[in-house]
């Protein structure tokens, strides 16, 4: 027996999902993808969509340039992110065209921000953050909630040339100083504070702290959203209003400035709490093409389209989701400053009838949150002009997956479950609505020309059926060009695995037709008795059952299995656990996977410790498993929750010892 074979599949898969949606006759007479795009030539598809969907102020002159692992696209190519996302819009007589329907999470605070409005906002701040010295090539910190003026200020530094990082809200003062100080940042935007289920989040407090260890910083531009006192230290931070009260808003007052396709974009940080923070770079034209191609085709957007990303502009979804991709298709989008469930559980479907939303994206725990409150928020809406529905951020478990199209898109509606990273910077892997066939639960397809693969530990192409290692195999558009100021752990951290492919870091598996299915970061792979497998199969079996809401899994060591695993299950209805409910569980994900895959112990919880964006920190959850001290918790939507899970894991504890 060879060493690959003793050891065993780099992951094993045992659940399987038979339910089939085949694509609905009108949708596909309609739809914006057709099938033959699957034969696309790679350089032929991203030449011809590159022109279509960009204005360049200079034509490229060749379309790509790879070294592995060092990219470059639209070489010789020169354009402005902000003239494609605002001006030519305007300039083609769409300025009247509404850009954001925002709704602040007061329910009474909407606008409507057309084009136009767009336009002259982001050039009058554009113009105040000339006074302040920023222009081509000065970096940008970004820290604020979901307002207009988050997208203004984006908009702003690419009409002026100026790299941005913009740094998600809920982060803590060390996180937002790591990544000025490493970025070089010389400006701060952000406000005084934010909303967040009627209470007050204080941007301003903590950016005066992160500012405090950041001497680099010179200036900090705050915008008064609250009208809160908050710290200002004279000759360093402006009020927003008062940079742009004598400054101009006509177009030709800041005209949008060159930019080289490689110029850079933006950095995006990934982790950061436990070791330096990666900056990921990206750059103008490759990125710009790749997010505007991929939302055209992956969403169906039509110029009717009122589209809805409801994810935050501080992660990789807003940037290539809600801001560039949607602006540069000139795109209506909703902009929703709050959570799903203020002031009550059926905040987002009130949205939705207000706006007659038609597409939604959201995440696998926003609709799992939705599914553990009932279908009967839901009910109380018109959601009828939805069209597409959309999942990104995770794998979508299987029983999340139909509850989304039943009650949310009235069985009728493509759901499109995405596969894509920081890195990437676009989707990846996806259904094609009008084209694919839908398997609850699968990311199916990779995107015309994107060239995916899954490899075993030793580097050898699984078969169909079997898991292992998701592997990129050619260069794309807007994939990241690298890590900030440190190429050797970009050469390290993504190509050192396997020699010249773009290593994931998730697992997963390809069915016998070839459609893919993500199985979460390989980190989370348990390994039960021999048997290593993913934390989404074991949750997706809980998920099944008809009485869960949500379950996280995660494993803890044991000196019998080398890992047992550990559950973490959130009832619907507010439902309390009970031992009964736990050996029925057991016995239903032996049933669906194994016994071998079956909780050594369940922890019933009315809530999972989450990210603001959504994600379960299944870091701490493995603490708790653990029995050790918890780790940073900085960025938990409700802090709350980690002393419930903490005297929940002592009573745990006390069990298994008596």
């Amino acid at each position: 027996m060879s060493t690959e074979q003793s050891q065993g599949p780099a992951i094993e898969t045992m659940l399987l999902e038979q339910r089939r949606y085949q694509p609905d006759p009108a949708f596909v007479q309609q739809a914006n993808a057709k099938a033959q795009i699957y034969q696309s030539d790679p350089d032929e598809f991203w030449t011809e969509e590159a022109r279509r969907r960009v204005s360049w102020f200079q034509p490229f002159t060749q379309l790509k340039e790879w070294n592995a692992p060092f990219a470059k696209w639209y070489l010789g190519g020169r354009l402005n992110v902000c003239y494609n996302c605002i001006d030519r819009h305007v300039e083609s007589g769409q300025g009247d065209k509404v850009a954001f329907h925002w709704e602040g999470e007061p329910a009474d605070e909407r606008v409507d921000i057309t084009f136009a409005d767009l336009q002259r906002r982001v050039v009058r701040f554009a113009n105040g953050l000339k006074k302040l010295g920023v222009g081509k090539g000065t970096p940008v910190a970004i820290y604020m909630g979901m307002t207009p003026e988050l997208p203004v200020a984006m908009l702003a530094c690419t009409r002026l040339g100026a790299p941005h990082t913009v740094v998600f809200g809920g982060f803590s003062s060390d996180s937002l100083s790591s990544r000025m100080n490493d970025m070089g940042c010389e400006v701060l935007i952000t406000q005084d504070e934010g909303w967040r289920r009627g209470k007050r989040v204080p941007l301003m407090q903590t950016s005066a702290e992160a500012m405090a260890a950041s001497p680099g910083v010179r200036h900090a531009v705050v915008l008064r959203r609250t009208e809160a006192e908050v710290p200002m230290t004279e000759g360093r931070d402006v009020w927003w209003h008062d940079l742009c009260a004598d400054v101009s808003d006509e177009p030709e007052s800041c005209p949008c400035e060159p930019m080289d396709s490689e110029d850079v974009l933006f950095l995006m940080y990934t982790s950061g709490t436990t070791a330096k923070p990666k900056g990921i770079v990206h750059t103008t034209a490759g990125y710009l093409v790749g997010t505007a191609t991929t939302h055209h085709y992956v969403f169906d957007i039509k110029p009717d389209t009122v589209y809805w990303c409801a994810a935050d502009v501080g992660w990789i979804t807003g940037h290539s989701y809600i801001v560039y991709g949607p602006l540069c298709n000139g795109t209506t989008s909703v902009l929703y400053e709050g959570t799903p469930d203020f002031p009550d559980k059926d905040r987002w479907w009130e949205i939705v009838e207000r706006y007659r939303v038609s597409v939604l994206y959201t995440a696998p725990t926003a609709i799992r949150s939705h599914m553990k409150w009932g279908p009967e928020y839901a009910r109380k809406h018109d959601l009828s002009s939805l069209k597409l529905l959309g999942s990104v951020g995770e794998p979508i478990n299987p029983e999340a997956w139909v509850w989304y199209r039943e009650h949310i898109g009235g069985d009728r509606t493509p759901v499109v479950d995405t596969w894509w990273q920081t890195e990437t910077g676009m989707i990846m892997i996806t259904p094609l609505p009008g084209v694919t066939t839908l398997k609850p639960g699968s990311a199916t397809q990779p995107f015309p020309t994107v060239d995916a693969a899954v490899f075993s530990e030793k580097g050898e192409p699984v078969p169909p059926g079997g898991g292992g290692y998701l592997v990129l195999r050619q260069p794309w558009p807007a994939m990241l060009r690298g890590i900030h100021g440190d190429p050797e752990r970009y050469q390290e951290t993504y190509w050192s695995k396997y020699e010249g492919l773009y290593f994931v870091g998730d697992g997963a598996r390809v069915d016998e037709e070839g459609d893919f299915w993500l199985l979460g970061r390989i980190d989370d792979v348990m390994n039960v008795a021999g048997h290593r497998i993913s934390t989404i199969e074991v949750e997706s079996a809980l998920v099944d059952h008809q009485k869960v809401a949500e379950a996280a899994a995660c494993g803890r060591n044991d000196p019998q299995t080398g890992q047992a695993v550990v559950a973490y299950v959130t009832l619907k209805g507010g439902q309390e656990g009970s031992p009964e409910m736990m050996q029925e569980l057991r016995q239903h994900v032996a049933r669906k996977i194994g016994k071998f895959a079956a909780p050594t112990n369940i922890v019933f919880t009315p809530e999972l410790p989450k990210t603001r964006s959504g994600k379960i920190m299944r870091r701490l959850l493995r603490d708790v498993a653990e029995k050790r001290q918890l780790g940073d918790t900085t960025t938990l939507a409700d802090p709350a929750v980690v002393e419930e899970l903490s005297s929940r894991g002592r009573e745990l504890a006390a069990s298994e010892e008596a």
